[in-house]
């Protein structure tokens, strides 16, 4: 079965921002919230899984198992986008109306991660 070029852009996107996870950590530590343990492990995990379901989602075998993983990888981060949309030290520079509408967009990744899940 041939996937649709979408599904390969948002593969991807994920493995790049996957990427970035290792390239930039500080971007990253700074919005995990403080009440999580070890930042520096989850900031690799959430990376680690990234790069993987960005691959995974790309082969026709694997992509129903890797859209759910995006589906359940983007809830699982929620809170570090609640928590710089709270924290103006976690800002990264960003305005307030800019963190407010990455929460919503947070339902729109799920929905094309959904997509997916046939």
């Amino acid at each position: 079965m041939t996937l649709p070029w979408h599904q390969y852009v948002m593969g991807i996107i994920y493995f790049l921002a996957g990427l970035n996870h290792f390239r930039q950590p500080r971007l990253y530590l700074k919005i995990i919230p403080d009440y999580l343990p070890n930042p520096s492990l989850l900031n690799k995990l959430s990376g680690i899984a990234e790069i993987l379901l960005g691959i995974l989602v790309c082969y026709s075998l694997t992509s129903n198992f890797a859209a759910w993983g995006i589906i359940a990888l983007l809830i699982a981060v929620f809170p570090a986008n609640l928590y710089m949309y709270q924290n103006d030290n976690a800002a990264l520079g960003l305005p307030k109306w800019v963190r407010f509408i990455r929460l919503p967009l947070q339902l729109l990744l799920i929905y094309w991660s959904y997509i997916y899940t046939y």
